[in-house]
């Protein structure tokens, strides 16, 4: 059964900051590697996505992130930095998750399977 508004809003409410805590932590880990520059990361209560990023260098991110198994969020967060460099699904851009992430795969099929219960 589906919760209420409410119910959702005080949840984002009382997740938001351990998320921004833990995004910001990884994000700036594994862009130790990458080297983009990250404009702002926003956490955010979204209904369709786990991530996104524009074309300011600002990163998006979903704060149910911290719900999932870590190695699923490290996927979303390495998805996301990636898009610094290739602002698009191209073999370039798999090329850059996979030297992070080489079974980005399976995690993402994974995400796939779980995202209707999730979002």
């Amino acid at each position: 059964m589906r919760r209420g508004k409410r119910e959702e809003r005080q949840e984002y409410l009382k997740n938001r900051e351990n998320a921004r805590a833990f995004i910001e932590r990884k994000s700036e880990e594994f862009n130790k590697f990458y080297g983009y520059k990250i404009n702002r990361i926003s956490i955010r209560n979204q209904r369709t996505r786990w991530g996104s990023c524009s074309k300011k260098g600002n990163l998006n991110f979903n704060y149910r992130l911290i719900l999932l198994p870590e190695r699923l969020a490290d996927y979303v967060i390495v998805h996301e930095i990636c898009h610094l460099g290739e602002f698009n699904h191209s073999s370039k851009f798999w090329a850059l998750v996979e030297r992070t992430i080489p079974d980005y795969r399976e995690r993402r099929q994974i995400l796939k399977k779980i995202r209707t219960n999730m979002l």
